[in-house]
Order: structure tokens, then sequence, then C-alpha cells
């Protein structure tokens, strides 16, 4: 899967509430009301990550989890991250 061009990347965070670009990566940081809502986010991330075979970076906090996506193997970002985000987003 090809990485996507500048343009293509700031077309599609339009369409991504929430979410930054962070250099060859896009993050997003989801809130919860206590640690073990930021456990059980991170299990229902799971699923479709394994789905896609496209796994994020996660950083857990307390009451925070920081969601990173880039497609390592190409280097960049690609449709794959931008899939993934949209199918993160209502599980918060």
């Amino acid at each position: 899967m090809a990485t996507m061009s500048d343009d293509e990347i700031s077309e599609r965070l339009r369409g991504l509430e929430g979410w930054e670009r962070k250099g060859d990566a896009i993050e997003r940081v989801f809130g919860f009301e206590d640690f073990q809502g930021s456990v059980d986010f991170v299990n229902r991330i799971a699923p479709p990550a394994e789905e896609m075979n496209h796994h994020p970076d996660l950083g857990i906090s307390w009451n925070k989890v920081t969601v990173t996506l880039s497609t390592h193997s190409e280097g960049g970002l690609t449709e794959n991250d931008f899939e993934l985000a949209s199918r993160i987003d209502p599980l918060a």
C-alpha cells in the first residue's frame, strides 16, 4: 500500500475529528473517567485492529489513551491508518 501525499493526508484529517498529524503518523488523545475506562477502550480497539492486521501504538495513563497510527512497513501514512482511525472513533 502506497504512502499518501501531504495533500491527501490533510484532506483525510478534515474528516476525522480530534486527530492530528505528528510527522509520519496521526494521533488522538481520548479522555475517560478513570483508569478502567482507559483499559476498556483499549480492549475495544483490539478487534478492529486485529481484523485489519493493523496495530496502533497506544499510550495509557490514568484517564487518557493516546492512539498513534502509522504504517511502519511503508514508512508513513496510508489508507489503512485513516480506515482504522474511523473505526476507533465510535468506540470511545
